[in-house]
């Protein structure tokens, strides 16, 4: 059988294809918390609420995809290796966390997708005002949603809670790795950059 691609290539680092996932899943999910959060806390007119909510779902759903992608890319892309020196506890450490915040990553979605599907109100989706997106099955067509709806909505709420939690313990892990260790962890899902034209040599 032959052996997965690896994602580093020759140079220490993820391949472009998996860096841009990584920068704009991140990007995405720091959008949706922050958007849960007003969503949640703010005090916002019903209108503006309503629309929020619409925009969080489109986000959500594009999310999922992305999600999907980049566990299938990881899948077929070996990653570059931990530092050689990288403590034993410290490596299973770092492949929990990571396999949590891919598990969490299909979780929320899906179970926002799950909640949206149940919903007594039965708001249709629709992608950024444009394109139509099904329920999930059977869920619509329960005969009591309401505790079905409560019962979603309180998992992705503390789910939500919960990524939050594993994001920042991955990032501070990240920097630490960056800024006390020195080992180019951090630098590995980093865009690498151009290499500075040479100076031409003096005659």
């Amino acid at each position: 059988m032959p052996a997965r691609p690896d994602m580093a290539g020759t140079t220490g680092r993820y391949d472009p294809v998996a860096i841009a996932l990584h920068w704009v899943i991140a990007a995405g999910i720091l959008t949706l918390i922050g958007m849960g959060l007003a969503m949640d806390h703010l005090s916002l007119p019903p209108m503006q609420v309503f629309r929020l909510y619409q925009l969080h779902k489109s986000i959500g759903i594009t999310l999922m995809l992305a999600i999907v992608l980049r566990i299938g890319w990881r899948l077929c892309h070996r990653a570059p290796a931990l530092p050689a020196a990288m403590p034993d506890i410290e490596r299973r450490a770092a492949h929990g966390t990571h396999g949590l915040l891919y598990g969490l990553q299909v979780l929320l979605p899906l179970s926002g997708w799950a909640l949206v599907s149940a919903s007594v109100f039965n708001i249709p989706t629709v992608l950024y005002g444009i394109v139509p997106w099904p329920h999930l099955p059977v869920l619509p067509t329960l005969h009591d949603k309401a505790p079905v709806e409560a019962a979603l909505k309180t998992l992705h709420h503390w789910g939500a809670w919960i990524l939050t939690a594993v994001i920042a313990l991955h990032a501070a892990a990240a920097l630490r790795h960056h800024f006390v260790l020195k080992d180019g962890v951090l630098r590995q899902m980093l865009p690498a950059r151009r290499r500075a034209a040479k100076s031409s040599q003096p005659a």
